[in-house]
């Protein structure tokens, strides 16, 4: 019974709940209205959105020493998390699925390497939350939250491979329904959001003439 409502309805409102929530607050960007600038332009605005994001990806140097550990952490999260997402078997399947459309998945043990080097990456980056002053005295429930919410679903999803029980799939597909709910509301949206924030705050600069 359980395994029919994950499967069914309970996907039907986790997609639509992401989907509509994840749209709302792109679209809230835009509806945003910017006071008229009148000032001379000084350089490309465009020009300006697309360096300000292809820049970005790379951490600033005079920062790296500073904040090592949190760079470090940062990519071997973001990075094993999309291959984990993207090209791993199980995920590539159910892509397949639904869309009609597939391409060749990991081989398991890449798959292997790809997940717990996320799982390395994601535990760093929310030990250095709670530890470091600052980002302890800045973070919220959210933050946390988010941070427990993204290892259950890894690890509910790590046990799924387990294809003896079933009972696993399920707990991972419902933990994933969970999170897809959760997320348009809470600071996750960054995965949609920081790829137009950058744009938006490099084509500012590049109009006044300054890289950003």
């Amino acid at each position: 019974m359980f395994a029919q409502l994950v499967d069914g309805i309970f996907w039907d409102i986790a997609l639509w709940v992401f989907g509509i929530g994840v749209l709302w607050r792109i679209l809230s960007i835009f509806r945003v209205r910017n006071k008229p600038d009148y000032s001379e332009p000084r350089g490309s605005g465009l020009a300006g959105a697309i360096g300000a994001n292809l820049r970005r990806f790379m951490p600033r140097s005079e920062l790296v020493s500073r904040t090592r550990l949190h760079i470090v952490a940062g990519y071997l999260f973001h990075l094993g998390l999309f291959a984990v997402l993207f090209f791993a078997a199980p995920h590539v399947l159910f892509f397949e699925a639904q869309t009609g459309f597939g391409w060749t998945p990991f081989p398991y043990w890449a798959f292997i390497i790809a997940a717990q080097l996320s799982f390395f990456g994601l535990l760093l980056l929310w030990i250095r939350r709670v530890m470091h002053p600052v980002t302890r005295l800045i973070s919220d429930i959210d933050d946390h939250l988010a941070a427990i919410l993204t290892f259950i679903v890894m690890l509910t999803g790590c046990m799924a491979l387990i294809g003896e029980f079933e009972g696993l799939r399920v707990l991972h597909r419902f933990t994933v329904e969970l999170l897809m709910v959760y997320f348009p509301f809470s600071r996750l949206m960054h995965a949609f959001m920081f790829i137009p924030s950058r744009a938006f705050t490099g084509a500012w600069f590049g109009r006044r003439g300054v890289k950003a």
